[in-house]
């Protein structure tokens, strides 16, 4: 072997080092692999048979959501979720708008909005289960209380950021007040407004799972709680693994909606 072939055979491994470390999609995926080994091990050593693991959550996953039972709890608790989302995203940006335009109602209502913001969920849950029983409704409840007040809050601040300039134009032509809200306000808070959804999405379905945890009805996270209980913790990650879906899924929807139609709010 001649000495040029040598040097490059001695190069080959640094290269394939730089190669990992300058692409973001390997880098990502070498350490995915990494976290799953050393899960499966640490798994396999030191717990017991019953603890999920890797291989294990491979093994049942497309049996678990081919499953009627599975896809009933996934829907409802998907549905309320979306349920809760569109009630939160209507009143939240009419409060917000109102909050954001009149300095009255925002003095008024910023600090009980940043109060129950603050307040943990599993707080309020059994208030929403003396209201509204142990039902469906103390889920949807508690859906709406998640993610209304992050609504309210990103739909203010959008309202109050609103140029001056575009305002005063919309008043020297005599806009009517809902020409200047639907024409001026609305789409200057757009970039708000979609923060504010980014975060009642994750607090949306994190109310959801707690409240199915807490009042034992039909959805995923009854379905998580079942299956841990009775060992099943293959089953019950799988379950966990599609609410992370579902969460990132929003997120990149989101991101892709920003970027298309919102390509002003983009930060480099």
């Amino acid at each position: 072997m001649n000495r040029t072939a040598v040097v490059s055979l001695a190069g080959r491994p640094a290269q394939v080092r730089s190669g990992i470390a300058g692409s973001p999609l390997l880098l990502k995926a070498a350490a995915g692999i990494v976290l799953l080994l050393l899960w499966e091990l640490v798994v396999r050593a030191f717990a017991p048979a019953y603890v999920a693991r890797p291989t294990g959550i491979v093994r049942v996953f497309f049996t678990v959501i081919s499953d009627a039972q599975f896809l009933a709890a996934a829907g409802a608790t998907l549905f309320s979720v979306v349920k809760g989302l569109v009630v939160s995203l209507i009143a939240g940006t009419a409060i917000g708008f109102l909050m954001g335009r009149v300095s009255a109602v925002e003095n008024g209502l910023r600090y009980y909005v940043n109060s129950l913001f603050a307040t943990p969920m599993v707080a309020i849950l059994p208030l929403m289960s003396l209201w509204f029983g142990y039902s469906s409704e103390a889920r949807m409840a508690t859906v709406v209380f998640a993610s209304i007040f992050s609504i309210t809050i990103n739909a203010c601040d959008g309202a109050r950021s609103v140029p001056l300039d575009y305002l005063e134009v919309a008043r020297s032509f005599r806009a009517r007040p809902l020409s200047t809200l639907f024409d001026i306000i609305f789409p200057s808070s757009l970039p708000y407004l979609l923060a504010g959804v980014r975060l009642a999405a994750g607090r949306a379905l994190i109310g959801a799972v707690v409240a199915e945890f807490f009042v034992s009805i039909p959805g995923l996270g009854y379905f998580i709680l079942y299956n841990s209980r009775t060992f099943k913790h293959n089953e019950a990650f799988v379950a966990v693994i599609v609410l992370v879906a579902v969460g990132v899924g929003v997120e990149a929807l989101l991101n892709r909606l920003t970027g298309r139609y919102l390509p002003w709010s983009r930060r480099d």
